[in-house]
């Protein structure tokens, strides 16, 4: 957190503006989107507190930041900055309609509300390098496996089914993790923070294909941003 973040009151207090800017980035990037409403049953899109100090720089709850991005969220609330709800538990905070005409206020008056880098541009830019930085491994991973099925092919006796399906899941594995990666490195456009990046898995050109198509074409492109499946898996 910079200086220009803390209040000027001293004491090392968050600063409110850019507070409210946080939780209000973090319930514009929440997916699935905040519902439209507030009132009874309803958590006004709020996020967590972990959400919230994501967008702040940090990360984990046990950090000072943490605890000091805690005592501001209750004190605004006090304020009637913020709303307090609960979600499956979990404590979720949003702004009221009065910390949203503060923060509008604050911001035409050109109080600094910078943030660092959002969660969703972060997953963007490692996903991005990861790949620049694997792609090359797992083309040739692909390759050896695709040789292996060639000599596969070639093997007197042949081998049994077993094998045939230990290389069929390998090869998937491989050809998904060149897919991923790909798709990470030319075909992931940067995110906007003006909204949340989340990944309709539907691509230009997609609505000149049959329908049964584009939806088969959406079931495989489930995960493609998930650098989390690239580990190896044994079969």
């Amino acid at each position: 957190m910079s200086a220009s973040n803390r209040d000027p009151r001293g004491k090392g207090t968050l600063a409110t503006a850019p507070l409210l800017a946080a939780v209000e980035r973090a319930q514009r990037h929440r997916i699935p989107p905040p519902r439209l409403h507030t009132g009874a049953g309803s958590d006004g899109g709020g996020v967590s507190l972990r959400t919230i100090v994501e967008h702040l720089g940090g990360s984990g709850l046990r950090s000072a930041l943490a605890r000091s991005v805690r005592a501001r969220l209750h004190e605004l609330e006090g304020e009637g900055l913020l709303e307090r709800a609960r979600r499956h538990g979990v404590e979720v905070w949003s702004l009221s309609g009065r910390g949203r005409r503060r923060l509008g206020r604050d911001r035409a008056a050109g109080v600094d509300v910078a943030l660092a880098e959002s969660p969703q541009h972060r997953a963007w830019r490692e996903a991005r390098l990861a790949a620049a930085m694997e792609i090359g491994r797992f083309r040739a991973r692909l390759r050896e496996q695709l040789a292996a099925a060639e000599a596969l092919l070639d093997t007197d006796p042949p081998p049994d089914s077993d094998a045939w399906f230990e290389l069929a899941e390998r090869l998937r594995q491989s050809a998904r993790r060149v897919g991923s990666a790909w798709h990470c490195l030319r075909e992931w456009p940067e995110p906007d923070d003006a909204r949340a990046d989340a990944d309709a898995r539907r691509d230009a050109g997609d609505e000149a294909l049959e329908p049964a198509r584009q939806e088969r074409l959406r079931a495989l492109r489930a995960g493609r941003r998930n650098i989390r499946l690239w580990r190896e898996r044994g079969c």
